[in-house]
């Protein structure tokens, strides 16, 4: 079958097409043909070898992560009436046109909803919807999302929006910038102009204008910046890291301001967390309150090509593989 593998770490040139033998399910495993394969910034972290005491893979290897498609084979102890069932799954080595998971793992995806849109929603969907019950986001609080733009970022903009929060959201450019206030925030700033840090406190506003919750998808010092618009008791999520490092926030001062710190480790989900968090997302995407913004959609065979665009920040939303 048709895969992706990372010939060895480094630039998207190393994301080469292969044949590899077609998988076979073991006890309690399925088959899935894949339709489309979720891209996230790690991913593209990892192939140019970051993160290795967190990731820890040798090349060659096919990248993984989330995928949608439809169950073609079933392994020993699996029911049957899961064979043509289309599903989402997170799966290692999801760069390929057939992949294995264990049945447990699977999602089904509602019947409104196509397997593109459900294929985006695996990784940042999952996150967002965590992230917004992990922070007690509700209706009095005002929320600043970093990276607002992207494909997390969009999402957990509807989703502050919808608890009735004021969202202000942080993105680059002014396409970008538009988006974010399509999505239902309040406002938004683009970090690209060097007072955003003091608009986004503006837009915040408020007795003492600060955001209860940020949402830091970005960290570096972007993240860092953003850390003293958090009020007082507030909550703050440095849960990304596409600037090359999470934001260096100083759990003293945090202890301080009685500041409640959430890290990445916050959004490793329990397998029946993740079940639950997957078929919260897709199920509000199939009732139509939440919308994963697809920016672009690369065939496999240019997975390569997908990487660049991620790591190139151009794409507005989500980047896919089509398979």
């Amino acid at each position: 079958m048709r895969a992706v593998q990372v010939k060895a770490f480094g630039g998207p040139e190393v994301l080469v097409p292969v044949e590899i033998a077609d998988p076979v399910p073991g006890t309690g495993e399925v088959v899935i043909d894949v339709a489309y394969v979720d891209t996230i910034f790690v991913e593209t972290q990892v192939r140019s070898g970051w993160g290795r005491d967190f990731f820890p893979v040798t090349p060659p290897y096919v990248p993984g992560g989330g995928v949608s498609g439809v169950v073609a084979a079933v392994g020993a102890e699996v029911p049957e009436e899961w064979l043509g069932r289309r599903v989402t799954a997170f799966v290692a080595g999801s760069y390929a046109e057939r992949a294995v998971a264990p049945a447990s793992a699977l999602t089904v995806v509602p019947d409104p909803l196509d397997l593109r849109t459900a294929a985006a929603l695996v990784h940042d969907g999952v996150t967002a919807t965590g992230l917004l019950e992990l922070t007690g986001v509700g209706a009095t609080d005002r929320v600043l999302v970093l990276g607002a733009s992207g494909g997390m970022g969009t999402l957990l903009v509807q989703l502050a929006h919808a608890r009735g929060a004021r969202v202000v959201g942080v993105a680059r450019g002014a396409e970008k910038v538009a988006l974010v206030r399509e999505l239902g925030a309040d406002a938004a700033v683009d970090a690209t102009h060097a007072d955003w840090v003091s608009a986004a406190r503006d837009a915040l506003g408020g007795p003492v204008p600060a955001a209860d919750v940020v949402l830091d998808g970005v960290g570096g010092q972007v993240g860092a910046a953003a850390f003293p618009l958090t009020a007082d008791g507030g909550r703050f999520s440095a849960h990304g890291a596409p600037s090359g490092g999470f934001s260096p926030i100083d759990p003293d001062e945090a202890a301080r301001r009685g500041i409640t710190l959430f890290g990445i480790a916050d959004v490793q989900f329990a397998p029946a967390e993740l079940h639950r968090l997957t078929s919260t997302a897709l199920a509000e995407a199939a009732a139509g309150g939440l919308r994963p913004v697809i920016g672009e959609v690369f065939p496999l065979e240019r997975a390569g090509d997908a990487h660049a665009a991620v790591e190139g920040r151009g794409v507005v939303g989500k980047v896919v593989l089509g398979v």
